[in-house]
């Protein structure tokens, strides 16, 4: 079985693949309430204080599964029950202080929040606090500590704050759903709804009605993730699963270099349209630069669009590591284009819920994109292959890139840009640490990643500008 980077994960993998395995006769229905059961047997509580708590939250990770409360669309979802006892306290002194003279801390505090008491040990005045951490990067014994919960620490838009029960709380005017606190969270209290039932019954019913075929767009991220098997491997289970083909997400990726490199030379300064949390960014916190973002759909979106030309019946899944696209196939602009998603995660909850043995299975080749198009899955792909595609267009105009690599990056370019004081024309923007392959939805994340789309890109033979015209 696939390894996973936490418990989370394969507590989350295993609800996944108990709700496919029922999802492909009719028997859900009747055992969606036996779930948490079978993931929790027994009597002794094997995650929290007592298996009823537990059992509860397991239900509660069972109706997202399904879809959620079909009325509340947002993809980021908080089950309030499992949000437990995480430190909420923000910047606190610990044990490790050792009342020196120096009191570096109190000099770096400008709010006056740093008091000492008889013991000469360093106090903060909460009141007078405003969390902005001078004093800890200051202490040399790293005696304060800033004790905040994982997911607010990992949120860079600053979505998340404390309920009244101090459960987490979601402020989606902000949030991106980048997944950054799904991925973060110890508890796995914050989740993503999932689609893994609309995509069984579009596959079911293509198997009954043969009036349309379902295609697997498949990111080039992938090549970092299964690596317990082949890429080819996981094509062919794709095919067993029940989708009439794959293709290359990496192929709308030439597509849309291609033309945001004409764009580019046209307008002069433009932001990529490529990574769906950094447009929702740039829409939510810079509106003033809304004007700049490409005109392009995401490489999903342009290779949808042009599988759905040729075919207008066929249904389009795409397959990656992104939460965020889940909250892209909601905007107007790609209504009709993809028609469900799937992140890694689910697809290996599926292909185990068939109990598809994908080492097993013979390579099934993917030949459609260029190595450009496939090093979008990594940060300074989409860059690179702007510039590429302005010399195969024979353009003299260069392309300057400000490489941007989580949202940090890109709040400081765009902060820039709207000063009139960036000296680069062009925003690669990437909400997720690495690019794509830093993705919530990803099964497993790190460098290796990396060097595996690194691979994946070199073993393409093939011209972006074969590929993207």
């Amino acid at each position: 079985m696939q390894k996973f980077d936490s418990k989370v994960q394969l507590l989350k993998y295993k609800i996944l693949k108990e709700v496919a395995r029922l999802s492909w006769t009719d028997n859900l229905l009747e055992n969606v309430t036996e779930i948490p059961k079978i993931i929790a047997p027994g009597k002794i509580p094997t995650m929290r204080c007592c298996v009823y708590k537990e059992r509860a939250i397991l239900g509660e990770r069972v109706r997202l599964a399904i879809g959620g409360n079909k009325h509340n669309k947002k993809v980021i979802q908080v089950i309030d029950i499992a949000c437990d006892d995480c430190p909420t306290g923000g910047y606190e002194v610990t044990s490790a202080c050792r009342g020196c003279l120096a009191h570096h801390c109190e000099v770096a505090c400008k709010r006056g929040a740093i008091t000492f008491g008889r013991d000469q040990k360093a106090y903060i005045d909460k009141t007078n606090c405003v969390e902005c951490g001078m004093c800890a990067k200051a202490c040399p014994y790293s005696a304060i500590h800033n004790f905040k919960r994982p997911c607010e620490q990992s949120c860079k838009v600053k979505a998340i704050s404390m309920g009244r029960d101090k459960e987490a709380v979601i402020d989606y005017e902000k949030c991106i759903a980048c997944g950054a606190c799904v991925y973060a969270c110890p508890f796995g209290a914050i989740t993503d709804r999932s689609y893994i039932l609309d995509v069984i019954d579009l596959i079911l019913r293509s198997g009954n009605n043969t009036a349309y075929k379902v295609y697997a767009l498949i990111a080039p991220s992938v090549a970092g993730q299964f690596s317990e098997y082949k890429l080819g491997q996981v094509v062919t289970a794709l095919g067993v699963l029940g989708f009439a083909a794959t293709a290359e997400v990496a192929l709308g990726a030439d597509m849309v270099a291609w033309r945001e490199a004409g764009e580019l030379e046209e307008k002069g300064f433009l932001l990529s349209s490529c990574c769906p949390a950094f447009v929702s960014y740039v829409e939510k916190n810079f509106p003033q630069l809304k004007e700049h973002i490409s005109g392009n759909l995401s490489p999903a979106g342009t290779l949808a669009r042009m599988l759905k030309e040729r075919d207008p019946s066929c249904k389009t899944v795409f397959i990656g590591p992104c939460t965020a696209k889940k909250a892209e196939i909601q905007r107007e602009e790609y209504a009709g284009l993809i028609d469900s998603v799937l992140t890694f995660e689910e697809l290996q909850a599926l292909f185990d819920s068939r109990d598809i043995d994908v080492g097993s299975l013979s390579e099934t080749a993917l030949s459609d994109a260029s190595p450009f198009g496939r090093r979008f899955a990594r940060s300074g792909g989409v860059a690179e292959a702007v510039a590429e595609a302005l010399r195969a267009r024979g353009s003299g105009f260069t392309a300057d890139a400000a490489v941007c690599n989580g949202i940090e990056e890109c709040r400081a370019a765009l902060l820039k840009a709207g000063k009139g004081a960036l000296k680069n024309n062009f925003i690669e923007g990437m909400a997720c640490q690495g690019g794509c392959i830093g993705g919530a939805g990803c099964l497993t994340h790190g460098e290796r990643d990396r060097d595996a789309v690194e691979r994946y890109g070199a073993a393409s033979a093939r011209a972006l500008g074969e590929t993207g015209r």
